[in-house]
């Protein structure tokens, strides 16, 4: 069973069309890009599959469910703007995500907090912003879920942050399980992904494997990606 399935799923803000009939599906065991510049649909999407807007029309489901309370415990959700109340320190992180999710892996955080040096006790209003970004990503990706749902998670950090951001990605994943991410820097995440979605202006444009864009358009995804956004414009 499809971990994702659309099926001509639509999202209008009053009478700005968001998602225009998408159909797509995401099988489990995938890292998945969800490409497209700013204000493609990209985060509509998310919000979509994590429960947090509805459809106009169309069909969303996570494992053959309708997004709510049940796919909360299959989806790990890493939103756009960093959620994390900032009088909080990671000790109290760590035990919030104990509390609020049963599947959360309190041990690997804590492995991972270690190796960067962050201590228990600093807030978050204490760090800089590549060191929130890593913090929220570790937490979200100590959860044992199913489906992987990463709202540009590599946006507005410096290089190096990037790096550790998508090693930690590759390293925590249940290879039962899917990887989405949404992003707009393509060269960045291209080498760890299986599959990528072009979306732009709400439609899909392509969906495809890595594997067969290299071999059937001998190229990269983001010289391809810049070849269709091209004409998409």
């Amino acid at each position: 069973m499809a971990l994702l399935e659309c099926r001509q799923l639509t999202k209008y803000y009053s009478t700005s069309l968001a998602l225009d009939r998408v159909d797509l599906t995401i099988e489990p065991g995938r890292i998945v890009g969800l490409l497209g510049p700013n204000g493609s649909g990209k985060t509509t999407l998310i919000k979509i599959a994590n429960g947090l807007l509805v459809p106009s029309s169309g069909t969303l489901t996570i494992a053959g469910l309708t997004p709510g309370p049940e796919t909360k415990r299959l989806v790990s959700y890493l939103p756009e703007r960093t959620y994390l109340s900032t009088w909080m320190n990671v000790v109290q992180l760590l035990d919030f995500f104990c509390d609020f999710y049963p599947d959360f892996d309190r041990d690997a955080a804590e492995r991972m907090l270690t190796a960067l040096e962050i201590s228990p006790r600093l807030r978050i209003k204490q760090m800089s912003k590549g060191t929130r970004e890593k913090v929220q990503l570790i937490l979200v990706m100590s959860r044992k879920a199913k489906l992987y749902l990463l709202d540009e998670p590599i946006g507005g950090v410096d290089p190096a942050t990037r790096d550790y951001i998508i090693r930690t990605i590759i390293s925590n994943y249940n290879e039962e399980a899917s990887v989405v991410i949404s992003t707009h820097l393509i060269a960045d995440v291209e080498n760890v992904l299986d599959d990528v979605i072009f979306i732009n202006r709400g439609r899909v444009v392509l969906q495809s494997s890595v594997d067969q864009i290299r071999e059937e358009k001998n190229c990269s995804v983001d010289e391809l990606f810049r070849e269709v956004f091209r004409y998409a414009e």
